[in-house]
């Protein structure tokens, strides 16, 4: 594998701790950076994009390799990991900087992004519509260092605590054959 088949999708699906620490035990995954995306405010800061005011949502620049993990089953993936149907709202996260959200990066990212929201949602994994935001990425803006790999260095937070084990365990049960082998 050379660096060059690595490619890098921005999602949003609520508070990016919980993108985060899950998708970690994908098979394909190859980095994570937490950010910022989808505003108006230049280099936000955390404490700005979390009054809601500057049109930012947070989000995870996933690293990946397409021949182990193609980006329409990391979407498929991603949409089973948080719910795309409440808008601005993941759980008791609530405002626009929790929404949902694909930022793509080109014309084919747009199309599977499309795609596999559409097929989703024909499928009826989700009682509700899906109201998932699928926009061109005009600006990545990283997030605080602190916020990186932040479940895994502060599991004693009681939000993260109560939030993202369930999630964890969620991707162990539904995608157990995409995982990390960490047997060996």
């Amino acid at each position: 594998m050379t660096a060059n088949a690595l490619e890098t999708l921005v999602l949003g699906g609520g508070c990016f701790w919980c993108i985060e620490a899950p998708f970690k035990e994908l098979r394909g995954v190859h980095g994570f950076e937490p950010g910022y995306a989808g505003g108006h405010v230049p280099n936000p800061t955390y404490e700005q994009v979390c009054t809601g005011r500057t049109g930012h949502t947070e989000v995870v620049r996933v690293t990946f390799d397409p021949a182990e993990l193609s980006m329409a089953d990391l979407l498929r993936i991603f949409f089973v990991m948080h719910d795309p149907t409440t808008l601005n709202r993941q759980g008791n996260d609530v405002g626009t900087q929790y929404r949902s959200a694909i930022f793509w990066q080109d014309a084919a990212q747009e199309k599977t992004a499309y795609t596999v929201r559409d097929e989703i949602a024909a499928q009826h994994v989700w009682p509700d519509p899906i109201v998932t935001e699928i926009a061109k990425l005009d600006h990545f803006w990283p997030a605080e260092d602190y916020h990186r790999d932040y479940f895994a260095r502060n599991p004693g937070n009681p939000y993260c605590s109560a939030v993202i084990p369930p999630k964890i365990a969620k991707m162990r049960r539904l995608f157990r054959d995409r995982l990390v082998d960490t047997a060996g």
